[in-house]
C-alpha cells in the first residue's frame, strides 16, 4: 500500500522491511500522562519473555523516554556493512529503535517541523535493519495529530493498543483516540485502563485516585474491549527510571499481573 508522500524506491524499502514483520502493534493514547509509554515497554518485555522476537520502536521524536525505561538510554545505534542502521538490542533480545539513541545530548530539544519528523520515522522503518520479527510494538507520541497520523500511514498496524486512566478529562480524549483508530481502519484490541485505582500500603483498602471503572464505561459505550485494569504501584517509577520493565521486575505484584494479562491478551490476536 502507497503511503503518502513516498517515493518509489523508499516504498519499496519500507514495504521490504515491513515483509519481514508478522505483527504491528500501535500504542497510543488520546492524552499524555497516562502510561503509554510504560504499557508499550512493557508489552514488548511481556511478548519478548514468551519467546517472541521483538522490536520496538520509539516515534515519539520530542520525549523518546523507551531507551531510559529498558536501561539502554547510553546505548548508540550504528550503521552495517550494508549500510543500513543497526537497531540497539537489550535485554530479551528486545531490537530497540529511538531518536535518543541518535542524540550525543540528552538534554538537547528536538526543535523539528512534520516534514523532518516524518523524513526520520521513514529512516527508521526503510533504513533499519529489523530483521526477522514476530511483533513491532510503536510508541506512538499522544494525540490524534501529525505524527500518529504520520505513523499509521507508513506502518500500516496490524492491531491497535489505547491507553487511558479512569479520570474523566482523560476519557474525552480516548473517545478521540478511539474515533480516530476507526477512521484509519485500525483493528482495535482494546484499552488498558492505567493508573486503576491503588492499594494503600497501611490499610490495604483500595484508594479509587482517579475515579472508578471510568475506562471500562467508555470502553462499553465504544464497543471497544478492555485489555486490562493496571493498578498504580509506586515501584513501577523506580523500574521505569532502573530501566527495568515492571512487569518481569515485579510479576506477582498485582501491576505485573494485570500488565501479563494485557500481554496474553494482545499474543492472542497474533498472525503466525
Amino acid at each position: 500500500m502507497a503511503t503518502p508522500g513516498l517515493d518509489p524506491k523508499e516504498q519499496a524499502k519500507v514495504d521490504a522491511s515491513l515483509g519481514r514483520i508478522k505483527n504491528r502493534l500501535l500504542v497510543f493514547s488520546g492524552k499524555g500522562g497516562v502510561g503509554k509509554t510504560s504499557v508499550a515497554v512493557n508489552i514488548a518485555a511481556g511478548l519478548a519473555q514468551q519467546g517472541r522476537k521483538v522490536g520496538i520502536l520509539d516515534v515519539d521524536i520530542h520525549g523518546p523516554n523507551v531507551a531510559r525505561m529498558l536501561g539502554a538510554d547510553q546505548g548508540r545505534m550504528t550503521v552495517g556493512e550494508d549500510g543500513r542502521i543497526v537497531p540497539v538490542e537489550v535485554a530479551g533480545g528486545i531490537k530497540l529503535v529511538s531518536i535518543a539513541l541518535l542524540m550525543e545530548d540528552a538534554d538537547a530539544p528536538v526543535v523539528w517541523r512534520g516534514p523532518l519528523k516524518m523524513r526520520v520515522i521513514t529512516q527508521f522503518v526503510a533504513d533499519v535493519d529489523w530483521g526477522d520479527l514476530d511483533w513491532l510494538v510503536i510508541d506512538s507520541p499522544p494525540g490524534t495529530g501529525d505524527e500518529p497520523l504520520s505513523v499509521a500511514q507508513l506502518i500500516p498496524a496490524t492491531a491497535a493498543v489505547i491507553v487511558t486512566t479512569p479520570q474523566g478529562v482523560a476519557l474525552m480524549d480516548t473517545r478521540k483516540a478511539v474515533n480516530f483508530a476507526q477512521m484509519l481502519k485500525l483493528k482495535v484490541l482494546g484499552v488498558v485502563e492505567n493508573m486503576s485505582g491503588f492499594n494503600c500500603p497501611h490499610c490495604g483498602k483500595p484508594i479509587d485516585i482517579f475515579k472508578q471503572e471510568g475506562g471500562a464505561k467508555m470502553a462499553r459505550e465504544m464497543l471497544v474491549p478492555v485489555l486490562g485494569k493496571v493498578p498504580l504501584d509506586p515501584r513501577m517509577v523506580d523500574a521505569s527510571d532502573d530501566g527495568k520493565p515492571f512487569i518481569l521486575a515485579y510479576p506477582e505484584s498485582e501491576a505485573g499481573k494485570a500488565l501479563a494479562e494485557v500481554v496474553a491478551r494482545v499474543a492472542e490476536s497474533e498472525a503466525k
